[in-house]
């Protein structure tokens, strides 16, 4: 039978909340915690605070993103529709809410890199504040502690909240939820019920439906806790709903019912419409690989690969790979030459997983458990799964309100609905995804922890559950950290030799003649030891020092992942081995010229604001990518061209246009200038149209246009079909504008370019990377200059 576990709480977690007597103190526990609480808390917040803020100066933000927030802080109205540029010709592919923070911050302090990371890191000390307070109602102060000591030290949660994406606010505002529906199911209160909607209506504004992804968990929790009767509880869910859908519809309907000509345009779109942006793009559009067809939601289809044979079909396979078989750095390439057709097809792969889409390279079914996302988020997959199955068994015969119960089955849903999730959809190498996984597991694996440590002292067959989760998580570290063996070579070694004290001492516990509290509370420490050294030596890598030490990557992964950039996270696992390609070069031949020139590859996924590295092979760095990891700073050949459009722009309303969102890119995160970009991310919207294209021309809103280079340029709207798209506006612009000499502006004709070759990659992502397109043209539309 198993040991019963009443008790299992240090303190009962429903006592009330009464401070001690005298004058209050931030470091002392209140009455229904023990004393130690309060300040192992701030010092566990501490830590969080470490890892998130430190050297935020230099830490990387997401090129396409931040133009949102640079906008923003330009213009309230591209504030509030989310615009990519400040004009607020197009929107972001998302919904703004997690850029919102990033704006205001920016409006404040003024644009830059620290300030942009800033509501991040703040985000990550409130998520760690609000996960204690979830975690200590439902399992107690101690399983609390636990819970945040290990979220923080998880790397993607180190990673995350330096990371200028949607998932910081998206984590914290799920946790919010969290914490309402459980105390909504101790009191059965409707309003406590509607906060945890109204969280989660906020979520959906950062992250759309996955923020719905928590809806059954949380139901949960209420219908099977609440104390009231079933019909209560079924409708305080149905009031809560409608909160919720009401709260989570706001911008959509705000978009839906401005007129278009009075907002900018939906970027994922061919149709203009916000639904079809968070219903086809941004979810139907990432399950391509199990069947799912978003063809008919106004959707633009070419970001997903999705798998098999959606790759050819939308530009991510035969193609795109072929011509960078035929090429061996682009028919223009600033590349060094030197990657074969098989390398360039793999960067092509790279690339497309790192944009969303390519389903092949996504690692599949089984992505959770490969090297990639496992090694940044799942280290405590075996504790956690123990906890649940032991901790629902434990209180199994409890009463229906039974709280912990409730409380294992909430997080195990979380964890589960989640996981499917992720499992079955594209993530794309984007490992900050799984601050919701990481989450889960934190607080299944600090209560469980509790749990057991009771199952354990009060004898019987439970408790030899503590000593195998310690040595099945050690062990899986062990297994995770395999493929990386020059990182942090010590911290295996010591978790192995950690577990098999605990596991030693812990026997030693249970013998009657030997048995001394103080060996088996040593033997709890050197477990826990265990369980956490592995994680929190990749974790505590964003503070620098050491092989593989440095900041983040700009898709969240810290520790080996991160090195080179960060692009190797894309992958299942192989391509990110240790020596595999060589980080810090790229995937091409001799690991210097992978991507672009030189050390593009390392620019592109953390580099320093963009500067770059210096490849092995081919000329230098900082060119490949400028525009997706963002810079606060003009090159000096951007700086000429732009000096000159704006000297010359006759007082127009656009300084220019140019054909891709990266090539406007640097000059928006520059200089806050309205530059207007065509065809949205992918390359494939239909914005602007010729007609409107021309409107502006003729009445002087628009003068120069900047033709070539970046991503989701060249032939634009071509792949999608749209004739009206900017691939009918280039072919416009270079008939009826006229060629702006290039020693006009201090340029070349033979090195007028500003962004990298991208021509290694062909026509993919529905012409998005033009074949030979890095050669740049400035043109003049309506007059001379």
């Amino acid at each position: 039978m198993a040991p019963s576990v009443t008790g299992v709480l240090t303190t009962p977690a429903d006592s009330p909340n009464v401070r001690r007597a005298g004058r209050y103190r931030p470091w002392r526990s209140p009455a229904d915690q023990p004393r130690y609480a309060r300040p192992a808390l701030l010092a566990v917040t501490a830590l969080a605070a470490l890892l998130f803020f430190w050297r935020i100066d230099q830490a990387s933000f997401h090129g396409f993103y931040a133009n949102a927030a640079r906008s923003g802080s330009e213009s309230w109205k591209a504030f509030v529709f989310g615009s990519f540029d400040p004009a607020s010709t197009i929107t972001l592919d998302k919904l703004p809410g997690f850029v919102w923070p990033q704006a205001l911050s920016a409006r404040i302090f003024g644009f830059h890199a620290w300030s942009v990371a800033l509501p991040q890191a703040v985000e990550g000390v409130l998520a760690v504040l609000v996960l204690y307070k979830a975690v200590r109602q439902w399992a107690g102060a101690n399983a609390a502690l636990l819970a945040c000591g290990l979220f923080a030290l998880t790397p993607v949660v180190a990673g995350l909240f330096r990371t200028s994406v949607e998932d910081p606010a998206f984590t914290l505002l799920l946790i919010c939820a969290a914490e309402a529906a459980q105390r909504a199911a101790t009191t059965g209160r409707l309003r406590t019920l509607l906060a945890a909607g109204i969280w989660v209506g906020l979520a959906f504004q950062t992250k759309m439906l996955e923020a719905w992804a928590v809806l059954p968990a949380l139901a949960l929790v209420y219908l099977l806790a609440a104390p009231a009767p079933l019909r209560r509880r079924l409708a305080h869910l149905a009031v809560a709903g409608a909160v919720m859908l009401a709260v989570s519809a706001s911008w959509i309907a705000l978009v839906t019912l401005t007129p278009a000509k009075d907002r900018p345009y939906v970027d994922g779109t061919t149709d203009n419409s916000a639904y079809s942006m968070v219903v086809g793009y941004n979810f139907l559009n990432r399950f391509s690989s199990v069947g799912v067809d978003a063809s008919d939601t106004g959707s633009i289809q070419a970001v997903r690969g999705g798998g098999g044979g959606g790759g050819s079909r939308h530009g991510l396979g035969g193609t795109s790979a072929s011509a960078g078989a035929a090429g061996t750095g682009g028919a223009a390439g600033t590349g060094s030459g030197a990657g074969s057709g098989a390398a360039s097809a793999q960067a092509l792969a790279a690339r497309a997983a790192v944009l969303g889409g390519g389903g092949g390279s996504d690692g599949g079914w089984g992505k959770m458990f490969g090297s990639a996302v496992a090694s940044q988020t799942g280290w405590l997959y075996p504790l956690a799964a123990l906890s649940l199955v032991f901790g629902i068994l434990w209180r199994g015969r409890r009463p229906r309100t039974d709280r912990l119960r409730a409380g294992y089955l909430m997080w195990g849903t979380w964890l589960a609905v989640f996981f499917l999730a992720f499992s079955a959809g594209s993530v794309g190498g984007h490992t900050y995804y799984m601050g919701v996984i990481a989450t889960a597991l934190a607080a299944t694996s600090g209560a469980g922890l509790v749990a057991m440590w009771r199952a354990y002292r009060a004898g019987g067959r439970g408790a030899v559950v503590l000593p195998v989760a310690v040595a099945a998580t050690a062990a899986w570290a062990a297994w995770l950290a395999h493929p990386f063996p020059t990182f942090r070579p010590w911290a295996v070694p010591l978790s192995v030799a950690a577990a098999a004290v605990a596991a030693a001492l812990l026997a030693v516990g249970r013998v009657p003649r030997l048995a001394r509290p103080r060996l088996a509370a040593v033997g709890v420490a050197a477990g826990l030891l265990a369980v956490v050294v592995t994680p929190a030596a990749w974790a505590v890598s964003v503070l620098g020092g050491g092989s593989g030490g440095g900041m983040a990557s700009m898709m969240g992964s810290v520790g080996p992942t991160a090195r080179g950039g960060g692009l190797a996270a894309a992958f299942g696992g192989g391509a990110q081995r240790e020596g595999r390609h060589g980080f810090g070069g790229g995937f091409g031949s001799g690991g210097g010229s992978g991507f672009g020139s030189g050390g593009g590859y390392a620019a592109f996924g953390g580099g320093r604001h963009g500067t770059g590295r210096t490849g092995a092979a081919g000329g230098g760095g900082g060119g490949a990518f400028d525009g997706f990891t963002g810079s606060t700073t003009l090159t000096a050949s951007q700086q000429r061209l732009f000096d000159y459009v704006s000297a010359h722009d006759g007082g127009a309303s656009y300084l220019m246009a140019t054909s891709s969102w990266s090539t406007a890119s640097p000059f928006i995160l520059a200089t806050g200038k309205e530059v207007m970009p065509m065809g949205g991310f992918t390359g494939a919207v239909p914005s602007p149209t010729l007609a409107r294209f021309r409107q502006l021309v003729s009445t002087h809103q628009l003068r120069f246009v900047l033709l070539g280079g970046g991503m989701g340029g060249g032939g634009v709207g071509a792949a999608a079909g749209q004739s009206q798209g900017g691939g009918a506006v280039q072919s416009w612009v270079r008939q009826a504008c006229a060629v702006v000499p290039p020693a006009a502006y201090g340029g070349t004709a033979a090195a007028s370019s500003t962004a990298p070759d991208l021509g290694a990659f062909g026509g993919g992502l529905g012409g998005g990377f033009s074949r030979g397109a890095s050669a740049q043209s400035l043109y003049l539309c309506g007059g001379d200059a």
